[in-house]
């Protein structure tokens, strides 16, 4: 059977999508409807039951968990992360899941954080000032992006991706973006790997696929802007 890949627009399926894309693998996708909550009904809970976006369908069931995906296809098809015998596979490991377990549950802390610490409009704002605070520490979003920068820019391979790269081009997209007006702390150019990454990941047809697939206009990663979907909605 084919991968199908339920999604929504610039979500955490975007992830997933790059990396089949770069993969060349043949895959179907199903839009899970954001707009009408879809992400919260029968349905979708009977394919993933946490109600959380992607989920991808494989031969062997379907998977959840955005960093799982990324290292089985890895795994399956032997591309985009060192062999699992390469002395860099153990570093890599760390910061793939330290991408996955800290900066993308920080991203969302600070996209919904009523859901951390209930509708109290000061405590969301709190939480909001601590994420983004210009600390250097993993603790905060600027201080996380600066050790995958570090990471980024000694370990980046310029004929062709990894999954960690495909993760992070996601990442440095939905800082510069979201939450829509409230994005001021952050600035691409004080992470210059990082900038260099998704300005290379901008220029491959993975990310044009990908783009036009979702409405991410042309530059999706190093000059985001908001999408224009052809379906289904990103919030």
């Amino acid at each position: 059977m084919a991968y199908v890949l339920h999604y929504a627009p610039d979500n955490a399926s975007l992830i997933v999508r790059m990396t089949l894309e770069e993969m060349g693998v043949y895959y179907t996708t199903a839009l899970v409807d954001r707009a009408a909550r879809a992400q919260n009904g029968a349905a979708y809970r009977a394919i993933n039951p946490a109600g959380l976006i992607p989920a991808l369908e494989t031969p062997h069931g379907v998977m959840f968990e955005t960093a799982a995906i990324l290292l089985w296809l890895s795994d399956t098809h032997g591309q985009m992360a060192p062999a699992q015998n390469s002395p860099e596979r153990a570093r890599f490991l760390s910061m793939l899941f330290f991408v996955s377990n800290t900066v993308h549950a920080q991203l969302r802390m600070l996209f919904y954080p009523e859901k951390y610490v209930g509708e109290n409009p000061a405590a969301q704002r709190a939480l909001r000032e601590r994420l983004i605070s210009q600390h250097d520490t993993a603790m905060t979003l600027p201080g996380a992006l600066g050790l995958v920068d570090a990471y980024i820019d000694g370990h980046s391979a310029p004929e062709a991706p990894s999954i960690l790269e495909c993760y992070m081009a996601a990442v440095v997209r939905w800082c510069a973006l979201y939450p829509i007006g409230q994005t001021a702390w952050f600035n691409l150019s004080a992470y210059p790997a990082l900038a260099a990454m998704a300005a290379r990941l901008d220029t491959r047809p993975a990310a044009h696929a990908v783009a036009q697939a979702e409405g991410l206009g042309p530059t999706p990663f190093s000059r985001p802007v908001l999408p224009n979907p052809p379906e289904g909605s990103a919030l």
